[in-house]
């Protein structure tokens, strides 16, 4: 396993990061869990990803649990706080009141005393983002976070952040956390450049496209029984993707990948760690065996010509706006 430096910090984060977005607490019990976790943990996995409103909570806890015994110092813990995870009106957002009680709950269930990197799931326009950044930076000051990221903010909301943070004297972003993959580039134009310049790395999230590119879901067939596409919480997501013309181009990906000596899923991901500006591209899994398969991706170099041959299969199915 490979680690890049997180933005312009000194913390490192391995290539790929374990993340429990939609299995822990859903679609796998803990044992599965755990025994995921293990094999990302075996494989040189040393970043995992997970947020406090991932399964109503429940994502926290199962990782939390799976990650007990390990030596604290030897892995970097990230979480988010944004989403209602109660019924209140205090219970949401990114006002001081939610964010470190969120803080405080994230740390019991996960069962650890400090965050390494603690991020803002979304932007919210309702709360003065002085209010976010200080709430962030007494969590730093406290112990009890150690580095703050974003995750789907905009290149314009990434950048006030990060010029009132320097004028302010708060702990600065290191983090931001898109959706990026081969079909899907929209951080390319403005996210990238405006985070290079600032000294953030992304951390990405579906470099397979919920799956699409593993080459799974043939055109003009019903999804595989059992497959993300078949679930309450994964159907909503992958639906959009989906489509007869997508699931033409991704099927030929398949020579492009045969040449590379990857498997489909393997390029999919090697695909977003060739952006300088990602860190980090987290994989999610019901099974060991796909984690195993999965960290394959990371330290492969795909030459010029092949990056070429897949912009031209996927170029008008490609989403850059």
């Amino acid at each position: 396993m490979k680690h890049r430096r997180l933005g312009r910090s000194g913390l490192s984060v391995s290539e790929i990061s374990y993340g429990n977005w939609i299995t822990h607490g859903d679609q796998i019990e803990a044992d599965a869990a755990t025994a995921c976790v293990r094999a990302a943990l075996d494989e040189g996995i040393t970043t995992f990803d997970t947020a406090d409103v991932y399964a109503g909570t429940r994502a926290e806890s199962v990782l939390g649990e799976a990650l007990q015994g390990v030596r604290r110092e030897s892995y970097e813990l990230f979480t988010k706080v944004y989403w209602p995870t109660g019924p209140g009106e205090n219970d949401k957002g990114l006002g001081r009141k939610h964010i470190i009680e969120s803080a405080h709950a994230s740390l019991r269930r996960l069962r650890t005393d400090h965050l390494d990197l603690y991020q803002a799931h979304r932007y919210d326009p309702t709360v003065p983002i002085e209010e976010t950044l200080r709430a962030f930076d007494d969590l730093v000051r406290a112990g009890k976070v150690l580095y703050v990221g974003v995750s789907e903010w905009s290149a314009a909301q990434i950048s006030d952040a990060v010029r009132l943070a320097s004028e302010l004297g708060l702990d600065r972003i290191i983090s931001n956390q898109p959706q990026y993959s081969m079909l899907w580039r929209t951080i390319e134009a403005d996210i990238v450049p405006v985070s290079r310049k600032a000294g953030i790395s992304q951390i990405v999230w579906s470099p397979i496209a919920q799956g699409v590119l593993t080459g799974k879901y043939p055109p003009g067939q019903p999804p595989p029984a059992g497959s993300r596409a078949t679930g309450e919480t994964g159907s909503t997501f992958i639906s959009r993707l989906l489509r007869d013309d997508v699931l033409t181009a991704v099927q030929e990906l398949r020579p492009i990948a045969a040449d590379a000596g990857l498997s489909m899923a393997q390029l999919a991901v090697a695909w977003v760690l060739q952006n300088d500006n990602v860190a980090s591209a987290i994989i999610g899994a019901s099974r060991p065996e796909q984690v195993r398969e999965n960290v394959k991706a990371a330290g492969v170099t795909l030459d010029t010509a092949l990056l070429d041959r897949i912009d031209d299969v996927l170029a008008e199915v490609v989403t850059r706006a």
